[in-house]
C-alpha cells in the first residue's frame, strides 16, 4: 500500500520522466504522478508514453478517457509497464478534454465513471482511483459530490483526490479554473467524514507544510502541484516532516550532483540537457544568485554539444554568492 501523505499533481507538459527523477532525489516517500495521459495516445500513438525510471516508484499513471473498453486496456498495459497504481481523471476542464468526453465532465456521469472503475479493477491488481473536482457548473452542492463518491467507491475505488474547487466547463481558461472558483476544504473534510472507509486526499491552493499538516488532521493525504514546480526543493523536507524518517535533508549541492549524473547518462543516449534542466529552474529560488542560475540555464541548456557542465556552471552562480 502506498502513502499519499504527500503527492505532487499531475500537471501537463510539466510532471515528464525527467520531472519525477529530479522530484525523486529529494524525497523517497512522495507519491509521484505522470502527465495526463490519453486512451488514444497510448493505445494509437508512437510515443513511449508510459516510460518511466525505475527509481521513480511511488509512480501513478493518471489516465485520460472515459470508454470503459479502451480505459481497461490501457490499465492492463500500465500494469505491465509497472506502475503503482492508475488514476483516473475527472477533473481537467479544458475544452479539448471535454471534446473528448474526459476530464471534470465526466462528474456528470457517475454511472459511466464507475463502470469504468469496476472493468479496470477486475482487470489489474493496482489501486484503481479518481481525480476530481468538488463540482462543476451549477451542479455544485454537497448532495452532488457526495452522490459521486457514492457511486464510484461501490464500483471499487477506495481512493479520491478532491480539487477542493468547482470546475467552470465553459467561460473559464484552465488558468481560470485553478484561481477563480473559491476554495471549499470544509466540503472534502465532510466526504472524509461521510466515507470514513475511504482515502480521501485533498488538492487546491496548499503551499506549506503547516498546511499540509493541518488537512492531515482532517484527511488522510495532500496534494500539491504548482508550488512544488515552482519550488521544488519544499520536497527535501518531505520524508522527515511527514514520514519522521529522521535521514539527513539532501543539500542542493548534493541534488545537483545527483542530477549531473543523470544528464550525462541521458545525454549519452542522445537526450537534451534543456529537457531535464527546464524543471530544475525553481531550485534555488530564494537564494543569492538564483536570477542568475536561471538566465544561465535558459541560455546555454539548448545549445548543441551542452552537457551537465551546463547545470554545475549555473550552480556555481549561486555558489559564489552565497559564500
Amino acid at each position: 500500500m502506498i502513502s499519499h501523505k504527500l503527492s505532487v499533481a499531475p500537471m501537463l507538459d510539466w510532471t515528464d520522466r525527467h520531472c519525477r527523477y529530479f522530484y525523486r532525489t529529494m524525497s523517497k516517500n512522495v507519491v509521484l504522478y505522470t502527465e495526463m495521459v490519453t486512451t488514444g495516445a497510448i493505445l494509437f500513438g508512437k510515443g513511449d508514453y508510459l516510460g518511466f525510471h525505475e527509481q521513480e516508484h511511488p509512480i501513478v499513471l493518471q489516465l485520460g478517457g472515459s470508454d470503459p473498453i479502451a480505459m481497461t486496456e490501457c490499465a492492463q498495459i500500465a500494469e505491465q509497464k509497472g506502475y503503482d497504481e492508475i488514476n483516473i481523471n475527472v477533473g481537467c476542464p479544458s475544452d479539448r478534454v471535454q471534446n473528448g468526453r474526459f476530464g471534470a465532465c465526466l462528474m456528470a456521469e457517475p454511472a459511466l465513471v464507475a463502470q469504468c472503475v469496476t472493468k479496470m479493477q477486475s482487470a489489474v491488481n493496482v489501486p484503481i482511483t479518481v481525480k476530481s473536482r468538488i463540482g462543476i457548473d451549477d451542479y455544485d452542492s454537497y448532495e452532488f459530490l457526495h452522490q459521486f463518491v457514492k457511486q464510484v467507491s461501490q464500483a471499487g475505488c477506495q481512493h479520491f483526490i478532491v480539487h477542493a474547487r468547482k470546475a467552470w466547463l465553459s467561460g473559464l481558461s484552465p488558468k481560470q479554473n485553478r484561481e477563480v472558483p473559491p476554495l471549499n476544504y470544509e466540503r472534502v473534510y465532510q466526504i472524509k467524514k461521510d466515507f470514513p472507509h475511504l482515502d480521501i486526499s485533498i488538492n487546491g491552493g496548499i503551499k506549506t507544510y503547516l498546511e499540509v499538516e493541518n488537512h492531515l488532521a482532517h484527511i488522510d493525504g495532500v496534494m500539491i502541484g504548482r508550488e512544488i514546480y515552482q519550488n521544488p526543493y519544499f520536497l527535501a523536507e518531505a520524508d522527515n516532516r511527514l514520514w519522521q524518517q529522521n535521514e539527513p535533508i539532501l543539500s542542493r549541492t548534493q541534488v545537483i550532483e545527483s542530477m549531473a549524473e543523470y544528464i550525462d547518462e541521458y545525454v549519452s543516449n542522445g537526450g537534451r540537457v534543456w529537457h531535464v534542466v527546464r524543471h530544475m529552474l525553481g531550485l534555488c529560488n530564494g537564494l543569492p544568485g538564483a536570477k542568475q542560475y536561471r538566465r544561465y540555464l535558459s541560455e546555454n541548456a539548448g545549445r548543441e554539444g551542452a552537457n551537465s557542465s551546463v547545470l554545475l556552471e549555473a550552480f556555481a552562480k549561486v555558489s559564489a554568492l552565497a559564500s
